[in-house]
């Protein structure tokens, strides 16, 4: 990115650039990548959310990449000037931090996720840079749409603050805070590494893992987790009892989801966990159903498998621990080469 002077600290508000009561500049209609539309209005149900970190062109990138998001641009936000331009926000005049709005749907990804995601893409750690980009508008920041969104950044940013100094790193400088006006960047910097896939990426994480908590996922639709064997077989009928807490397989053709096309979101059958989705389900032949990757590795947990004579790979939810079936390497080679074999009796569907 280019980038004019230094500076350590955002600029007052009195001594901030006056901006315009318009954009200087046309935001384009649609995702370069996706297809959805850049601005609301957004589709029903679907939330939003804004984070800063770093040069955007990269920052955009991971966000259009994670499962369960409708949308993203690129934008500033966290500042003072209205309606800024590329250059005015590069000057440290704004007060502006380069951000990326995130539009996902919440049945797909919570935003707990997303902040997941978000704190594991950069080094959060760094105050005013991120990488070779220095200046405030490359602050680590995440600006919160309510009480809601703001609990489970704080929580997730108290976890991951010490996660990150047990692994040798400072403490983090991450701006919390509430959101204000997004404002969009102009049309080149839009989808920019899609346009230009070798162009610049500043963006790069510290190999340390950002826990989660089921308190930070509030925006799942979560089962309540039973804490016991007994309030287990209370909650499944023995057959699903079987398959999620003992490993079982139902028998093949016989789930009620093998031939199933219908639109929709795959939750884990024991906690409510979104783990499929439908857009990547396929007619294997193998008699279950049959999905070509998770709709996030976070949903999932794999384990080696040595029962009965075999090493499979077992594919858990990762929130409840419930077996869910097995993934193989013998899936369409156009879509990555993966199998995922999962019992109807692990899942329940959410049509949309």
């Amino acid at each position: 990115m280019i980038f004019s002077r230094r500076q350590d600290e955002i600029v007052a508000p009195e001594k901030a650039l006056p901006g315009r009561e318009r954009p200087a500049f046309a935001v384009p209609a649609k995702h370069a990548v996706l297809g959805t539309p850049l601005q609301p209005p957004f589709p029903e149900g679907v939330e939003t959310a804004v984070f800063a970190l770093g040069c955007f062109w990269g920052a955009e990138r991971i966000f259009w990449q994670t499962p369960g998001v409708y949308t993203t641009a690129a934008g500033y936000a966290g500042g003072h000037t209205p309606n800024p331009t590329y250059e005015e926000t590069c000057s440290g005049r704004t007060g502006h931090a380069e951000a990326v709005l995130v539009a996902f749907d919440p049945g797909q990804i919570s935003y707990a996720s997303l902040v997941k995601v978000f704190f594991e893409a950069h080094d959060p750690t760094q105050g005013m840079r991120q990488g070779n980009d220095r200046g405030t508008a490359y602050r680590s920041a995440i600006y919160y749409a309510d009480e809601e969104q703001q609990q489970a950044a704080e929580s997730a940013c108290a976890m991951y603050n010490e996660a990150l100094q047990k692994g040798g790193f400072g403490p983090i400088t991450t701006e919390i805070a509430p959101g204000g006006p997004f404002y969009y960047a102009e049309e080149y910097h839009q989808q920019y590494l899609h346009k230009v896939p070798s162009g610049y990426c500043g963006i790069g994480g510290t190999g340390v893992t950002c826990p989660t908590s089921a308190t930070s996922e509030a925006g799942d639709t979560h089962t309540p987790m039973p804490t016991s064997d007994e309030e287990w077989r209370k909650r499944l009928s023995p057959e699903q009892y079987a398959v999620l807490r003992q490993a079982g397989t139902e028998g093949a053709f016989t789930g009620e989801y093998v031939d199933t096309e219908d639109d929709g979101v795959y939750r884990c059958g024991g906690c409510g966990n979104v783990v499929f989705d439908s857009g990547t389900k396929y007619h294997s032949g193998c008699g279950w159903p049959s999905f070509t990757e998770a709709v996030s590795p976070d949903a999932v947990e794999l384990l080696v498998d040595s029962s009965h004579g075999m090493k499979r790979t077992e594919v858990r939810c990762a929130r409840c621990d419930s077996h869910l079936g097995h993934v193989f390497d013998d899936g369409p080679r156009d879509a990555g080469g993966q199998r995922w074999c999962i019992n109807s009796l692990a899942l329940d569907l959410e049509t949309r």
